[in-house]
């Protein structure tokens, strides 16, 4: 209770700050998934579908705009920042004109905190790599408040994630059509024997932005996929890892690669599993067992701002001891299916690896 009051007593001198900030110079914010967000493309959209020639401050909804003067399409690679050690109670009204004075911002992230505060770190990302490297030479170790030197450096951009816990017999053509289910954007997957577990597998997955990898990550943290006994654990890939698996793989592992070439040998990217045929499946795999018919119940719980959806579902088997149920997230604006649709997808194939493993 004592730090809860203090957290909203300085907070307030700083809301109140910000909110004088943002009305003086007209500057919109928008919180997007635990980060407040400054320019960028609107949500949904990429820098390319703007156009050249596009209007400066073009808004895609309410808050969020390409900054004033933008013209054309994203900044390329390597024009962002990493800012860290940043005082907890200090805003975007210090920071971004801050950040502003050496060069041309295209976007400004601040992660933040449930209770309001920022959580030390935030993300700039510039019109050129020129402006960048100025920015970190200008502005690293630079005093914010006596005693409070932050850290400016260059973005990672870290765009890989690796999967471990998999089953042995987890094949790519499985665990591609089952991630297709909760991500985007994959551009390829690799499966590799787990270094620290016997029968048992781990996946690298690369995506084709920073962006996309951070959700596919937050999905399938917070989801309820399953290739293997025990639950999955996903992080970001170690750079001490990744070469530790160049190393073990003598021979190249099975991938594929969506859109580019491999040094191992590509495969088309295999369509999307449809309803009809994963319910085929499990009918087949119930009436097997001597199992009736499969009953399906969805439930759309959450809707976070990007689109995403979570699912939760519970499918009966009469003849089966237990109902089957779980959480998973869906991908907006896919075409083919609707959300209604993949989450039953997800459910059935849930269904179908628990019959497997257990009957």
């Amino acid at each position: 209770l004592l730090l809860q009051m203090w957290i909203n007593r300085i907070n307030e001198a700083g809301k109140m700050a910000l909110l004088a900030w943002e009305k003086e110079t007209g500057i919109e914010l928008v919180q997007i998934n635990g980060q407040r967000c400054y320019g960028g493309p609107p949500p949904g959209m990429s820098g390319e579908r703007l156009g050249r020639g596009a209007p400066g401050a073009r808004r895609a909804h309410r808050g969020h705009r390409v900054p004033a003067g933008w013209v054309g399409g994203p900044p390329p690679a390597g024009t962002e920042v990493y800012i860290a050690r940043l005082p907890q109670d200090i805003y975007e009204n210090i920071l971004i004109p801050l950040f502003e004075s050496v060069g041309k911002l295209y976007e400004f992230r601040l992660m933040m905190t449930f209770s309001g505060l920022n959580r030390g770190f935030a993300y700039a990302r510039y019109a050129s790599r020129q402006d960048a490297l100025r920015a970190i030479a200008t502005l690293h170790r630079f005093q914010l408040r006596q005693g409070c030197a932050i850290v400016v450096c260059r973005s990672t951009q870290k765009r890989e994630l690796v999967v471990n816990g998999l089953a042995a017999s987890v094949s790519p053509q499985e665990l591609e059509a089952r991630l297709q289910m909760v991500t985007e954007g994959i551009h390829s997957i690799t499966l590799h024997a787990s270094p620290g577990q016997r029968q048992a597998k781990l996946a690298v997955l690369k995506y084709r932005s920073h962006k996309a990898a951070a959700l596919a990550k937050k999905a399938l943290v917070e989801g309820n996929l399953r290739l293997g006994e025990t639950g999955m654990r996903v992080d970001w890939l170690d750079p001490q890892l990744k070469k530790k698996l160049q190393l073990c793989e003598e021979e190249p592992p099975p991938s594929w690669v969506q859109g580019g070439e491999s040094l191992a040998v590509p495969r088309p990217l295999a369509p999307h599993p449809s309803l009809q045929n994963v319910l085929e499946h499990l009918n087949v795999l119930c009436q097997k067992h001597h199992l009736r018919t499969p009953l399906f119940i969805t439930k759309c719980v959450q809707v976070n701002p990007s689109g995403w959806q979570q699912f939760w579902y519970q499918v009966v088997i009469p003849g089966y001891h237990v109902p089957i149920n779980g959480f998973m997230w869906v991908s907006p604006d896919r075409q083919g299916q609707s959300k209604q649709e993949k989450a039953k997808v997800a459910a059935a194939l849930h269904t179908l690896q628990v019959l497997g493993e257990s009957l």
